[in-house]
């Protein structure tokens, strides 16, 4: 295939009414092993002792990587344009989590 061929070749991706509106989280689990990234994205509540899964992806190591490099692109480009993002709270304890997930295996 030449570089015009190339060129010409769109990929046209489709967004659902359903997905449109988006899903939202605030805290993400991330587990892997030696094959795939899982990554599960919750909604926690203030006051309420129970959250559930709201989205599960499971990406190849190499799509987690891209990810990961993109994100970083991304807030970088953010921060630049917004200024820094301060993260409030403690980051060195987890929260007390009884997360019920697949455990990591790499």
């Amino acid at each position: 295939m030449d570089e015009k061929q190339k060129k010409s070749q769109k990929l046209e991706i489709e967004l659902s009414k359903e997905e449109a509106s988006g899903t939202y989280s605030n805290l993400v689990m991330i587990t892997h092993s030696s094959s795939e990234f899982i990554f599960d994205f919750v909604s926690v509540m203030p006051g309420v002792p129970k959250a559930k899964v709201q989205k599960r992806m499971v990406l190849a190591p190499e799509h987690a990587k891209r990810l990961a490099n993109a994100l970083n692109d991304n807030i970088k480009r953010y921060e630049e344009a917004n200024g820094t993002i301060n993260l409030k709270g403690k980051q060195e304890e987890p929260p007390p989590i009884n997360y019920r997930g697949p455990l990591p295996e790499a």
